[in-house]
C-alpha cells in the first residue's frame, strides 16, 4: 500500500519540479537543502533567493523578445518592475542588475528612486512609469524627479485635473503617459475601474489639453486589468478596444509610440500549474501588430509591469508544528509556530493558495490535517490545497519526537511584507519572523545571509507608546 507522503505528491503531481526535489526524505527549494537552512537559522523563517528575480525576467524578456522577432515586430519590447510587490532593497538591486525599468505607485516610490540613483545602481534615463490616484506628495515627488533630469520619469494621468500640478511646476519638456479606465469582468461588483480615464474622453482631452503644448510630449498610452493576462474573451476584448484606443490616439498625435499593457502574468501556486507564457506572448504581439496593420500605423514599442511574476517565486515561508490538537473524531489541527494572518495575510484576506510541501518525513504516512496559526483569531488557519480542499501532511504520530514537523510555503514573495505590516504591530503582537537572503556566489554555491531576525518585544512597544 502506497500511503507514504512522498508516493501521494508523486502520484497527485509530476514531481520532481525544476526548483523542488527531494533527497534523504528531505525537500530541496532551486536546490538548497532546506533542512539545513533550518538547521542553521530555525523558525518561523522568511526566504528570499534572489536568483530566481533574475530567472523571471530573463525568461519574461525572452517570450516577447521571441514573439517580437516571430512576428517581425517593429516595435521594441521594455519589462519594468512593479515595486509595490516588494520594496525591499535586495529585491531592487537584484532587479536592476538586469537593466530593466520601474513602475511606481506612491510618493514613497520616488524617494526609493533617488536612493537607488545615490547608490549607482539607476541612470536618470531608466524608464521610471509613475501609476496611481496621486496625493499632492506623490505630484511634487515627481515634479521634482523630472526637474533633476530623470528624462524618462512619466507620470501616468490618472485623472484628467493632475495634468495642471505637471503645467505649474515642471520646468523641463517631459513625457507624459494617459491610464486607460478598463472595464472589470461582470463578477465584479463594478463595471468600470476607479483607475483612469475613460475611453471616450482620452482623445478629446488630449487635444484640449496637451496637445501643442511644447512642454508636453504624450508619449505612452496604458491599461492594465485586474485579473491578470488570461487567455479569455474577456482580456482579448480589453486588448483590443486599448489598441483601438491607442491607434485612434496615434492618428492625433504622432510623438505617441509607447503602450503600456500593464501586468498579470501568473506564477505558480499549485504543483498542477499549466500556463503557456509563450503562447500568450506571442498572441498579444501578434493582436497589436494585426490592429496596428489594419490602421497603417507602426507597431508601439510594448512595457510590462511585472511585479508578481518577478519576485514571487522567489520567496518561502518555513514554519514548524509546535503541536497537535484533535478537537473531535475528524479534525486534527496542527499549530504552526506562527501566525497565517501577520506572516501570509493573503491566505486570510483572499483566500490565497500558495504551494504547500513537508520539508522532511517525506517517508512517514501522511494524514489529513488543519493548519492553525498562533493568533486567538478563528479565521487564522489554513485548510485547503490549490488543487484540492484539504490538507495532507506526514502523520504527526508517525514521525520521530525528536525531530519536528516542519513545513514549507512557497512562492510567497510578493506583498506579504507589506499586506502584513512589516516591522510593525501584528494581530495578537505575533513577531514577525527571520527574514535570510540566498544567494549564489562565483562557483555556483548557496550562500546565506540574515537580513532581519525576529522582532522583538522592544520596537514592538515601543510604536504602542510603553
Amino acid at each position: 500500500m502506497k500511503n507514504k507522503y512522498t508516493d501521494l505528491i508523486e502520484q497527485t503531481f509530476d514531481f520532481p519540479q525544476d526548483e523542488f526535489r527531494v533527497e534523504g526524505n528531505a525537500l530541496y527549494f532551486n536546490g538548497i537543502p532546506l533542512m539545513d537552512v533550518i538547521k542553521q537559522y530555525g523558525t518561523p523563517l522568511k526566504i528570499t533567493y534572489l536568483p530566481r528575480i533574475t530567472e523571471q525576467i530573463q525568461k519574461a524578456k525572452r517570450w516577447f523578445n521571441v514573439a517580437m522577432a516571430k512576428a517581425d515586430y517593429e516595435g521594441v519590447y521594455h519589462y519594468s518592475y512593479c515595486t509595490k510587490s516588494s520594496h525591499f532593497s535586495f529585491v531592487l538591486e537584484e532587479v536592476l542588475k538586469n537593466g530593466v525599468h520601474l513602475e511606481t505607485s506612491s510618493a514613497f516610490d520616488i524617494n526609493i528612486v533617488h536612493e537607488l540613483f545615490k547608490k549607482g545602481l539607476l541612470d536618470k534615463e531608466r524608464y521610471i512609469i509613475c501609476n496611481g490616484f496621486k496625493r499632492p506628495q506623490y505630484r511634487d515627488n515627481i515634479v521634482d524627479l523630472i526637474n533633476s533630469g530623470f528624462s524618462n520619469a512619466i507620470p501616468i494621468l490618472d485623472h484628467m485635473e493632475e495634468l495642471q500640478t505637471y503645467k505649474a511646476r515642471i520646468k523641463t519638456r517631459a513625457k507624459l503617459g494617459i491610464r486607460i479606465a478598463s472595464e472589470e469582468e461582470p463578477r465584479f461588483d463594478f463595471y468600470t475601474s476607479r483607475l483612469g480615464i475613460r475611453y471616450n474622453d482620452i482623445v478629446s482631452f488630449y487635444e484640449n489639453e496637451i496637445k501643442g503644448n511644447a512642454r508636453f510630449e504624450l508619449a505612452m498610452l496604458h491599461f492594465f486589468i485586474n485579473t491578470g493576462i488570461q487567455d479569455t474573451a474577456y482580456y482579448w476584448n480589453e486588448l483590443h478596444k486599448s489598441v483601438n484606443v491607442y491607434c485612434e490616439l496615434k492618428k492625433k498625435c504622432p510623438e505617441l509610440t509607447m503602450l503600456n499593457i500593464g501586468g498579470g502574468f501568473p506564477i505558480k501556486r499549485t504543483l498542477s500549474f499549466d500556463y503557456d507564457f509563450e503562447y500568450m506572448a506571442e498572441e498579444i504581439i501578434h493582436q497589436i501588430k494585426k490592429i496596428c496593420n489594419q490602421n497603417k500605423l507602426p507597431e508601439p514599442d510594448i512595457f510590462t509591469e511585472f511585479g508578481s511574476h518577478t519576485v514571487g517565486m522567489a520567496g518561502a515561508v518555513l514554519f514548524s508544528v509546535i503541536g497537535q490538537k484533535r478537537q473531535n473524531d475528524r479534525e486534527a489541527w496542527n499549530m504552526i509556530d506562527s501566525s497565517f494572518m501577520t506572516t501570509l495575510p493573503d491566505t486570510w484576506a483572499s483566500n490565497q493558495k500558495y504551494i504547500l510541501l513537508s520539508v522532511n518525513n517525506w517517508d512517514k504516512e501522511y494524514e489529513r490535517v488543519f493548519l492553525g496559526g498562533l493568533t486567538c483569531d478563528s479565521m487564522d488557519y489554513y485548510n485547503a490545497e490549490a488543487h484540492s480542499n484539504a490538507v495532507f501532511l506526514p502523520g504527526i504520530n508517525k514521525i520521530d519526537k525528536d525531530e519536528p514537523l516542519y513545513i514549507g510555503f512557497f512562492h510567497t514573495g510578493a506583498y506579504q511584507e507589506s499586506i502584513g505590516g512589516y516591522g510593525g504591530i501584528q494581530h495578537c503582537l505575533i513577531p514577525a519572523p527571520k527574514h535570510i537572503i540566498i544567494d549564489r556566489d562565483e562557483e555556483g554555491e548557496y550562500t546565506t545571509r540574515l537580513f532581519a531576525k525576529e522582532q522583538t518585544h522592544i520596537p514592538m512597544l515601543k510604536i504602542l507608546g510603553y
